[in-house]
């Protein structure tokens, strides 16, 4: 009988049949238009994860703010798939059991409403839950066995800045399409998180999901988006979310939030500036443990015309084969100005590769190319250097053997004089220098040590390093790393 009052349901076919459903069966608004400009509604995310469109990117980023109901909305996309494509099989991990937990206990309150427990008959465990249509979902511990034994159509994966990156690498090969009644569902990962770091595995994901060819879209939302309705009573000029509101919470057709206008304010004037712009409106990750917390991508990154005359074209170059080799172009402004206009990055290739694709460019050969000392040993392979390879094809190298802190403390310099205006232009098109610079960090289980991390976002920054040391009078300035 279950069986078939379930067969009988319909199946939302729209957004608002959708929104419709949720609010009949449930008693539940989802917000469905935010109030930041370029940010998402959690409407966005469950209509993409419902909808099993037939093309297209499947897996998706939730990128949202403490608090924001990553979890909430991940369990109601989850009770939604569970209804509607008998036979889905879905899995919750987490970065803790706990944090699985919390999902599974926001779905067990779904299930518990008299209009869904009628008529698909959940059968609740403490880890499992299979309705009367087959389909099921279970929470995993974040661990390789189960991860690497389980084939869901559907893996949703809380808090994942906390995941081990080799489970998470582990999770990309178990989900598989499976037609669950009249739907064909897609084999889909799903991430939620907050973005608490620079160099974490966040920033790996929200990096895949731009750019061409994206292979996940992101859905984000800050605090601001979530925010209940404003009374129109209330003064927004005496208001200490006006800056970033702009009495937007006001307005009359917007579906309201779940946080309270209060809670949001009371949180700002607890925390500071930069753990509420990273943890709360989501436009950066933290920046305590970043190398170059002067980087400001509104300050340092600019769309611009190299000038046809009257400057020095430099290089820098960091060496690879397996790990990627970097060339970047830059000219020297006759104010002192450095423009950063161009990068090369390629893996596996031979040093010919490299200097034929450096060739081709259509900007000026530079003057000098400052490039990494390890570069005057001898290839094994080639039985000559790569510096003496680069040289023999007309270019003038400068090698330099310097500490990495002295290179870092001259690109603070550039980013951030002591005196007068930033002296470090780059241009839009350098994606992995402007991408590193915003994520060299410092590693978080020694965040004390001199030397930051390497992996990965350390090759484009020591090509800019062994650039910026053989550029004469930049005033090197001591940085005071700050922690939160």
């Amino acid at each position: 009988m279950l069986q078939q009052n379930s067969d009988r349901v319909p199946m939302p076919k729209s957004r608002m049949e959708l929104v419709r459903w949720i609010g009949e069966q449930l008693e539940l608004t989802v917000p469905d238009r935010p109030l930041i400009h370029g940010n998402a509604t959690p409407l966005d995310y469950l209509e993409h994860a419902f909808f099993e469109a037939p093309t297209g990117v499947r897996d998706c980023i939730c990128w949202a703010n403490r608090g924001g109901g990553k979890t909430f909305y991940g369990a109601l996309a989850t009770l939604l798939d569970l209804c509607f494509k008998p036979g889905i099989s879905i899995k919750i991990v987490a970065g803790s059991l706990d944090q699985a937990g919390r999902m599974h206990h926001h779905l067990v309150h779904f299930l518990q409403t008299p209009a869904i427990s009628r008529v698909w008959g959940p059968e609740v465990g403490a880890r499992h839950i299979r309705l009367v249509n087959d389909s099921d979902v279970e929470i995993l511990a974040q661990s390789q066995t189960s991860i690497r034994g389980t084939r869901p159509q559907k893996l949703r994966c809380d808090e994942v800045e906390l995941f081990d990156p080799e489970v998470w690498n582990a999770a990309q090969l178990t989900t598989r399409a499976r037609r669950c009644g009249g739907v064909l569902v897609r084999g889909a990962i799903e991430a939620f998180s907050t973005w608490h770091r620079p160099g974490g595995l966040m920033s790996r994901l929200l990096e895949d999901a731009v750019g061409p060819g994206p292979s996940r879209r992101t859905f984000r939302w800050g605090v601001i988006d979530a925010l209940e309705a404003c009374p129109l009573a209330r003064d927004c000029g005496a208001c200490d979310l006006e800056e970033e509101c702009e009495g937007r919470a006001q307005a009359v057709n917007r579906v309201p939030g779940h946080v309270r206008i209060d809670d949001a304010i009371h949180q700002k004037r607890r925390t500071d500036l930069a753990t509420w712009r990273s943890e709360m409106l989501c436009l950066q990750p933290s920046r305590r443990d970043a190398v170059f917390p002067e980087f400001d991508v509104d300050a340092h990154v600019r769309v611009f015309d190299p000038p046809a005359s009257g400057v020095t074209w430099v290089g820098g170059m960091d060496f690879g084969l397996r790990a990627p080799t970097v060339f970047l172009w830059a000219y020297i402004a006759s104010d002192g100005m450095v423009c950063v206009v161009d990068e090369h990055v390629a893996t596996e290739a031979a040093v010919d590769q490299h200097v034929d694709a450096v060739n081709r460019a259509p900007w000026p050969r530079p003057e000098w190319v400052g490039a990494d000392p390890a570069g005057n040993q001898d290839c094994f392979v080639a039985g000559i250097s790569p510096v003496r390879q680069w040289r023999a094809r007309g270019f003038r190298v400068r090698t330099s053997a310097s500490r990495i802190d002295h290179g870092l403390r001259r690109i603070r310099a550039l980013l951030a004089p002591a005196v007068g205006p930033t002296k470090l232009m780059i241009h839009e098109r350098c994606r992995r220098l402007i991408a590193s610079l915003a994520m060299y960090h410092y590693p978080d289980d020694n965040p004390w040590t001199r030397a930051p991390a390497k992996d990965g976002y350390d090759h484009a920054i020591d090509a800019l390093r062994y650039m910026v040391i053989h550029i004469p009078q930049v005033e090197v300035r001591t940085s005071v790393r700050q922690y939160a």
